[in-house]
């Protein structure tokens, strides 16, 4: 029997349950697990649908069990299941963990009468036998004559079966009197409560099987095994139908949380507007997409759920690997390329502000086969898709959206729930073009040409790109990389995002999955200072009004969260999105974050640095006075600085948000130094006036930092004061200039980190417990500290070699995730990520610079 002679609504409706965040898989055990034989001892089951249910057993998130009417210890010696599969006998009054009822002394005396009553019975009428249970006793009449067995269960109701206390269920054959509550449906409530399932599958055969079936619900699954009323939504004809169903719901279920076909995150290509993001896959699917903003719910979210959860794919109607993936150089516009058909996409720029917008534009001589299928609120609202004349509208979604694609004829399949778009197109006649249009009714032609709206949106790109300051190691690499800072910016707020995605994880299949798509004003600072070190400096202006912005609703600086929102605003609780089996099965999916509720005090100087940075930027350029250093940033300046005054000695989460009690972290104290080492330089340059305490603070906390944060017996300055752990940040000590590099401190904690912290081509943040289970990837931002305190204290040749190893670990298109796995040698976490990227510019400017001494 196979998955696919089952009815194809079954496999429809199993398809949708296996997607539910905890399955509860239950069945009978006669009639389902196993057929039906006249010798119930020799009622062994399908060695299929053994294999499926421990297997099923064995998936995460999910629970199997077997409610049967036998006796729990002739269930257990049958069914020869293992003990991740639970087992609840004498219809669900006996389970594998105990009774759920007690037997008190009147139970078992009236267990005892209502045995003896059966067994008299069953003497009188041959082939009837009695079944005794550890609560109750069942008369069986499958071998018996047809007129014996009626005389034999009329004896039964006519006396015992109306004694108090005794329950009675009737089933094929067979009549059971139980003296206690026993009920399949409650055994799988009880079930149902204990794993917290979110959906239920049973399987059943028997009239007493209705009792579980009456208790299904919402999105539960019931499924009836031969004929007979029922309340089962669906019906199979055999126990080898129940085999082949089970298969292929352990199939899906598997597929579903394993994260089926997750491209590598490093071969993720990022799209970019002045506002939006979007990732496609090596093979030109559109795998990620948000609207109205990039931290807004999903569009597509095929990255984290599979083609369930939305896609928009477009691939040769011949399969066939695609030769070839690249960004147009200088632009965020991408080609896919296969034999005799290109694929390219950008999000175009003339739209209004409230819209998203993707053009796709197909070209070649083959025909291409086009999948749309929107899933809004990341998979979580039902969509119809109306084909019109010039493309679909999709309805059902709380913001209007539609697919401008005149002359292509769609198909639209359901699955029950979701509709999906289909359309085989041949480009050999000219560019098929698809605009997809998220925030608008509007079907109608755009008011420019296609190749008119892709100049302006690449123009934007290439223009910029041309008046930086690139370093010339990598200089391809290096425009990428500068690029892709630019696309994380988004321009209507003028804040800038950490990276473009969310629950991309730290370790394949954990749990150290966070939502990176928000401003953090760390972050953001050293991407904007980055920036500004190439030459561009209207991303720092603008992220600096954005600051100044989110200071206007509070009373100093020192009150300032860790992140906000991209408009500034605070971010809701962090959520979990149950429907998703995330990036590769990866767990939970979270939207939000909840450090943005920690206190971290190194915020205030990597802000006071991009100040620092962006004046004395202007003053090259020729700007003097207070058009370099305006008043408004230096009083931003004296407030941080008057926030360090109050708070610096104060324990914090740190720069790596660990979720633990704060600490007096080394790099926070080091970053509080920093706010008032370069406040008081922007004093002397621009003269502006600094406070008489603030040398003296600035003094206080390097000596402090100097003799607490130094560790004698790991021979290096340490994460925090409290401990011997060694942490990449703490680098910084040196790396800000608070310590000579030429120090010989200095140099014992980066061979220090060198030795606890790198593996291979990577540095690792830390190696303490943080009270998460797991592991995670080396940093590449901490690889790129590592390279430069390599060269600050006269390793050029170790830093080259981890420059080097920077550089490889970078995807095809250029791009760098947050994290890297040594030794599987693949990419983790969020992406593309800012961090990596500014860490990657800054160690080539510096090997540059370097090279040039």
């Amino acid at each position: 029997m196979s998955a696919l002679d089952l009815p194809i609504e079954l496999r429809r409706a199993l398809s949708t349950v296996a997607r539910t965040p905890r399955l509860l898989v239950a069945s009978d055990y006669d009639g389902t697990m196993a057929p039906i034989v006249n010798d119930p001892e020799k009622a062994y089951p399908h060695a299929e649908s053994v294999r499926a249910l421990r297997a099923l057993a064995g998936l995460a998130a999910t629970t199997a069990a077997v409610i049967s009417g036998r006796a729990l210890k002739d269930l257990a010696t049958l069914s020869r299941l293992p003990a991740e599969v639970q087992l609840v006998g004498s219809h669900g009054s006996e389970f594998d963990v105990g009774f759920v009822h007690a037997i008190d002394a009147n139970a078992r005396k009236l267990l005892s009468e209502v045995t003896a009553e059966l067994s008299r019975i069953a003497d009188l009428h041959p082939g009837v036998t009695v079944e005794t249970k550890p609560a109750s006793a069942a008369l069986h009449v499958r071998n018996a004559s047809p007129e014996a067995g009626a005389k034999a269960l009329a004896a039964v109701h006519a006396e015992a079966a109306l004694w108090t206390g005794v329950q009675v269920t009737e089933g094929k054959a067979v009549v059971e009197l139980a003296v206690v509550a026993t009920d399949k449906g409650n055994a799988l409530d009880i079930l149902r409560h204990q794993e917290a399932s979110t959906a239920a599958v049973f399987f059943g055969d028997d009239v007493t099987d209705e009792k579980a079936f009456g208790r299904l619900q919402g999105p539960d699954l019931g499924i009836k095994v031969g004929e007979g009323d029922t309340l089962a939504e669906y019906r199979v004809s055999s126990t080898e139908d129940v085999a082949a169903a089970l298969a292929f719901l352990l199939e899906e279920r598997r597929t579903w949380l394993s994260g089926a076909d997750a491209p590598p995150i490093e071969r993720l290509t990022m799209l970019a507007s002045p506002r939006s993001v979007a990732l496609i896959t090596p093979d030109a699917n559109m795998t990620w997409l948000c609207h109205p903003e990039p931290d807004s719910a999903a569009v597509f979210a095929h990255l984290l759920g599979g083609t369930e959860a939305g896609h928009f794919s477009v691939g040769p109607q011949r399969e066939a690997l695609p030769l070839s993936q690249q960004y147009i150089d200088g632009t965020m516009t991408v080609q896919t390329r296969w034999s005799s058909l290109t694929v390219t996409d950008y999000l175009p720029h003339d739209v209004q502000p409230s819209r998203t917008d993707l053009t796709r534009v197909i070209t070649g001589r083959a025909k291409a086969v086009v999948s749309f299928a929107p899933r809004p609120e990341f998979g979580q609202v039902p969509v119809q898709l109306e084909p019109e004349t010039d493309g679909l509208r999709v309805s059902g979604t709380s913001e209007p959206m539609v697919l401008r694609s005149p002359g292509v004829h769609w198909d639209i399949t359901s699955d029950g729930t979701q509709q999906t778009a289909h359309a085989v197109v041949d480009p050999s006649q000219g560019p098929v073009v698809l605009e997809l249009r998220c925030g608008t009714e509007d079907l109608g032609p755009s008011l420019l040409s296609e190749p008119e709206r892709r100049e302006i949106a690449e123009s934007y790109w290439r223009d910029w790109a041309q008046t930086l300051d690139l370093p010339p190691l990598k200089p391809d690499l290096m425009k990428r990389s500068a690029l892709t800072l630019r696309g994380l910016v988004h321009a209507p707020s003028g804040s800038i995002l950490a990276a473009a995605t969310t629950s991309l994880p730290e370790e394949i299949g954990g749990v150290r999955n966070w939502d990176y798509r928000y401003c953090w004003l760390r972050d953001a600072a050293l991407t904007a200072s980055a920036l500004v070190s190439l030459g561009s400096l209207a991303e720092a202006e603008n992220y600096l009004e954005w600051v100044h912005g989110v200071l206007e609703t509070l009373h100093g600086p020192e009150r300032l969260h860790p992140l906000y929102t991209l408009y500034g605003t605070g971010l809701p609780p962090e959520a979990v999105i149950d429907s998703l089996p995330g990036y590769a099965g990866s767990r939970p999916v979270r939207v939000g974050n909840a450090a943005n509720q920690q206190v971290q005090l190194d915020v205030f100087g990597p802000i006071v640095d991009l100040i620092s940075n962006l004046a004395l930027a202007r003053q090259k350029k020729g700007i003097t006075g207070s058009d370099a250093l305006t008043d408004r940033d230096w009083e931003l300046v004296s407030a941080m600085v008057e926030a360090v005054e109050r708070r610096w000695s104060e324990p914090d989460h740190g720069i790596w948000e660990i979720r633990d009690n704060p600490r007096h972290h080394v790099y926070s104290k080091v970053m509080g130094w920093l706010t008032v080492d370069r406040a008081l330089t922007l004093a002397e340059n621009f003269g502006r006036p600094a406070r008489e305490t603030w040398a003296a603070l600035r003094e206080e906390i390097a000596e402090e930092v100097t003799e607490k944060g130094w560790n004698a017996d790991v021979e290096s300055y340490t994460a925090a004061y409290d401990g011997t752990d060694l942490d990449a940040a703490t680098l910084h000590i040196g790396l800000s200039g608070l310590i000579d590099p030429k120090d010989e401190r200095f140099a014992a904690t980066v061979v220090a980190t060198e030795a606890e912290l790198r593996s291979g081509s990577t540095v690792y943040r830390y190696h303490h417990d943080d009270g998460l289970p797991g592991i995670e990837g080396g940093f590449h931002l901490c690889a790129a500290w590592l390279v430069e305190a390599y060269l600050l204290i006269g390793q050029r040749s170790d830093a080259e070699a981890l420059f080097k190893q920077l550089v490889n670990a970078a995807g095809p298109t250029g791009l760098l995730a947050e994290e890297y796995d040594p030794v599987a040698e693949r990419s983790l976490g969020n992406h593309p990520q800012a961090y990596s990227h500014l860490g990657l510019l800054r160690c080539a400017q510096l090997l540059s610079a370097d090279a040039t001494r």
